[in-house]
């Protein structure tokens, strides 16, 4: 039963590889995926999201290619493993490899690769979640090896016409609710203010790019440093560590609910 199900799950992906828009060669294997750049053409067009590959049998964390609407196909890295698996991720800190510090049309756009560190872009993000119901999942790490997450059961972000405000509400986990202070606000970059702060752009007073409101108490696209320290420049999730303690590790990740 177990291998027919198997059978049937390969089928259906060998189908959509080689029929959709008649752009995917017979002789290709998955992943299809040789360019894992986030800006990078996806050579097939594929299931909306990482949850819908689960649900068509595959168990590998990697680079996936999506459509999830009617606009372009786009590259995306799913986490099959955490929580169940079938979760699209947006953002990735683990090295400080790859400068944050960046402007309002590479957050728009994303930049960054795929198997390292990376930011999709707010296109791209809206696109996931601009329907439906859909779940935010954080997971983070600091420099003494314990980790931490926070799900939220609501998440959502909107249009560039509107500077992709943040819908996030629903915390569960053990990190602590550092984004209900976000939740409802525009995003900030360098180049466009849009926080709360009356004086000063706070994207460019914490080195990062966020929702920020009069502050912040999360700043996930802030400055990567080697080691633990206190420093508001810092990437870090204040609730957790009680504290603006600069963090190891973070990923942010979607899933639809449905």
């Amino acid at each position: 039963m177990i291998a027919t199900k198997l059978m049937y799950s390969l089928m259906i992906i060998i189908v959509i590889i080689n029929t959709v828009n008649g752009n995917c060669p017979d002789e290709k294997t998955f992943p299809l995926v040789t360019n894992t750049s986030v800006n990078a053409r996806p050579e097939c067009v594929m299931p909306t999201d990482c949850k819908a590959w689960k649900e068509l049998g595959m168990k590998l964390n990697g680079v996936y290619p999506i459509k999830p609407d009617n606009g372009p196909a786009f590259q995306v890295y799913c986490d099959m493993e955490t929580d169940g698996g079938g979760w699209t991720v947006f953002q990735r800190r683990q090295d400080g490899s790859l400068d944050f510090y960046k402007y309002w049309t590479d957050y728009e756009n994303g930049f960054g690769d795929l198997t390292g560190e990376f930011w999709l872009g707010l296109s791209k993000i809206h696109r996931l979640t601009k329907e439906g119901s859909n779940t935010l999942r954080v997971d983070l790490g600091g420099f003494e090896g314990n980790t931490s997450y926070a799900n939220y059961s609501t998440f959502s972000v909107s249009d560039g016409s509107t500077e992709y405000i943040l819908t996030v509400e629903g915390y569960s986990g053990t990190a602590g609710d550092s984004l209900d202070y976000h939740n409802g606000l525009r995003f900030t970059t360098r180049d466009n203010d849009n926080d709360r702060r009356s004086r000063g752009n706070c994207a460019q007073q914490y080195a990062g790019a966020w929702w920020y409101n009069n502050g912040y108490y999360s700043n996930l696209n802030g400055r990567y440093f080697n080691t633990a320290k206190n420093n508001v420049y810092s990437i870090n999730w204040y609730h957790w560590k009680t504290g603006h303690i600069s963090l190891k590790f973070s990923e942010m990740k979607t899933r639809r609910n449905n």
